[in-house]
């Protein structure tokens, strides 16, 4: 074993995952998607991002010890809630879930799977429960929630699971749907 990064895929563009992260009601699920800059999938992710809807504010992920000394995280990262966001969610989104998707992208530089340039853009859709209540808990889900889908956007999925998962096609479920 070395202590050296991985190399990460030479051309990751339109790379998609999801991850979840975290308990109920401080759980934050992520659809992810990574593209390289200039390219028809960064193009379409940046005007889809580039004009929200009201509650759907894109936050470009930031980090510092205040306002005058932020710094974007690299590889640059626009993070955008899947639902309306009231002022309380929308608090834990530019704080809590900003800091964790930030830990998660660096913590992916610094292992090797990301670059820490600005050749890539990592698009990240959020969820956060609005009965979230934890601030601490949201930002290690959203840092765990982002991990785990950078980590299948780069890595792949393993092929067992997904032979399994088509082995299984007839009895797929989802907490989403009740029906047969």
């Amino acid at each position: 074993m070395t202590d050296q990064p991985l190399a990460p895929p030479q051309d990751l563009d339109g790379r998609i995952a999801q991850g979840w992260g975290g308990d109920a009601p401080n759980g934050v699920h992520v659809n992810l998607i990574v593209a390289r800059r200039g390219s028809p999938t960064a193009a379409g992710m940046t005007a889809a991002y580039s004009a929200p809807s009201p509650g759907f504010t894109p936050i470009l992920v930031c980090a510092g010890p205040d306002q005058r000394s932020y710094q974007t995280v690299l590889p640059p990262t626009v993070i955008l809630p899947k639902t309306a966001a009231d002022d309380a969610v929308q608090a834990l989104l530019s704080g809590a879930v900003q800091v964790g998707t930030g830990q998660a992208v660096l913590d992916a530089v610094a292992t090797g799977l990301l670059v820490g340039d600005q050749e890539h853009v990592v698009f990240v859709s959020v969820w956060v429960d609005p009965a979230a209540e934890d601030e601490t808990a949201v930002r290690g889900s959203a840092r765990d929630a982002v991990s785990a889908a950078i980590s299948e956007a780069v890595r792949g999925r393993d092929s067992r699971e997904v032979a399994a998962l088509v082995e299984s096609r007839e009895n797929l479920r989802h907490p989403f749907y009740g029906g047969a």
